[in-house]
């Protein structure tokens, strides 16, 4: 940079001013990633209670299935499964963290079912069927959570990446190599300024 500049008073000025507003960038971008890294951790450890949930939701689940098959047979079950025609829908909005636009699953109707709103009725189904139907809507209600907040940490984590190599760059590099630059042209005026002088002197002396 420094073989490429012009050493003049107007460049050494203006070259201040990028260094300036270089500087003022870099502030800002390292209190944008300290925030973003701060609410990631945030969101981190929502999403691992909520997966430990689902985890635990599941094993449950499951549990309660395998009992409700000593009772009945698969292919009934499977009757019943497909009896239910109440299908809750999902639908993906946005919200905005610190610039960064993270989903928000929102859901129509309930995963959540009553057991009349399940379809297949009082006289088909029964306590252990019914208690397996609710410990898998509670597993799919928490997996659409999890999926909400993992999605919202990838996000988060890409923009902590993109703005730490910004950060990076701007301490490493630009702002080292404008300094440089700036501290050529003050050593090149000052160094004109004295042959200035010595010249003054000179024709001076010589009159």
């Amino acid at each position: 940079m420094a073989m490429n500049i012009k050493p003049t008073r107007s460049e050494l000025l203006n070259l201040k001013k990028k260094i300036k507003l270089a500087k003022n960038g870099h502030s800002l971008l390292k209190k944008k990633r300290d925030g973003l890294i701060m609410e990631f951790f945030e969101i981190l450890k929502e999403a691992k209670t909520l997966r430990k949930e689902m985890v635990e939701a599941y094993l449950v689940a499951n549990k309660s299935l395998n009992i409700a098959r000593t009772t009945t047979s698969e292919l009934y079950l499977k009757s019943l499964a497909l009896a239910i025609t109440q299908n809750a829908e999902i639908e993906s909005e946005t919200k905005n963290i610190m610039g960064i636009r993270v989903p928000v699953i929102e859901k129509s109707g309930e995963i959540k079912k009553s057991f009349s709103s399940r379809g297949y009725g009082i006289v088909s189904g029964s306590t252990l069927i019914d208690k397996a139907a609710h410990g898998y809507e509670e597993v799919v209600d928490l997996a659409i959570r999890v999926a909400e907040v993992e999605i919202s940490m990838r996000k988060l984590l890409n923009e902590i990446e993109k703005t730490k190599r910004r950060v990076n760059a701007l301490e490493f590099a630009v702002i080292p190599e404008m300094e440089k630059g700036a501290s050529f042209i003050t050593l090149r005026l000052e160094e004109m300024e004295r042959d200035n002088l010595s010249s003054l002197k000179h024709i001076k002396n010589s009159k």
